[in-house]
């Protein structure tokens, strides 16, 4: 397992994504569409992250998952949405907070870190992305890396629980004909992960030092990276663009 982030920037990530999603949704308007996620309005990504958070939370402290209709019904019915978002972020907070640091359990994603740090993890990258996606919102486009409010480190990370944990999941169907070796190297970074590709589906390796030669390289910055690969940004500098727009249609994080 390569070294995570720390738990308190994991809480501090989290905090600041929802800040960010919270106030770019309240500027952009809860009626306005979201680009980088074309079937939502405002409202509609609001609502999933609010659900998220609260289903995150429910699985943090033992608690039997609640109806995603019942929790939908709970996000219309508020007297303010952005507050209901507010609170389900608290609540998230909260739990991952008194959450022991030997929580047991499983994990739905590939080598994770210690179950209570997995789910500070994964929760900073998910609210993380649907914050960008409130910032498309209100910019009527996806923003570029430079206007991205996360450091290299955590955009690092993220690329790391992408490549490692959710990649190798057969839902994503990453099975081509000739097995296919696929270097994701940022170029602001001294490491890499190498993706094998083949009739079993994928496997990524970490890379630090001399990089193995590949197919396809994937390059850019670690924010433009992270953005692209899920799909939140066309900044990444491919050797074959084919394959990354082959990716980009199989590659979706969906709930």
């Amino acid at each position: 397992m390569v070294d995570v982030l720390d738990w308190a920037d994991y809480g501090e990530a989290l905090g600041a994504a929802g800040s960010v999603l919270r106030g770019n949704a309240a500027s952009a308007g809860l009626a306005a569409r979201v680009p980088t996620c074309p079937d939502w309005t405002v409202a509609d990504l609001v609502t999933h992250q609010g659900l998220v958070h609260r289903w995150a939370a429910g699985r943090l402290r033992g608690e039997p998952d609640r109806p995603d209709a019942d929790v939908e019904a709970e996000a219309s019915g508020a007297p303010d949405l952005l507050d209901w978002f507010d609170e389900g972020l608290v609540d998230l907070l909260n739990a991952l907070a008194k959450a022991p640091a030997d929580l047991s359990g499983n994990f739905f994603l590939l080598d994770a870190p210690p179950l209570r740090l997995a789910w500070a993890r994964r929760q900073a990258h998910e609210t993380t992305m649907h914050a960008v996606d409130a910032m498309a919102a209100r910019l009527g486009r996806p923003p570029m890396a430079s206007e991205v409010w996360f450091d290299r480190a955590f955009a690092l990370d993220g690329l790391d629980e992408l490549l490692t944990g959710f990649l190798p999941r057969p839902k994503y169907a990453l099975t081509p004909a000739h097995p296919e070796r696929v270097l994701v190297a940022p170029a602001d970074a001294e490491r890499a992960w190498l993706v094998e590709l083949s009739q079993a589906g994928a496997v990524a390796t970490r890379v630090v030092g001399e990089f193995p030669d590949a197919d396809v390289t994937l390059g850019g910055s670690a924010r433009a990276l992270y953005l692209g690969l899920w799909n939140r940004g066309d900044e990444i500098v491919a050797s074959d663009e084919g394959w990354l727009n082959g990716w980009q249609g199989r590659v979706r994080v969906t709930w």
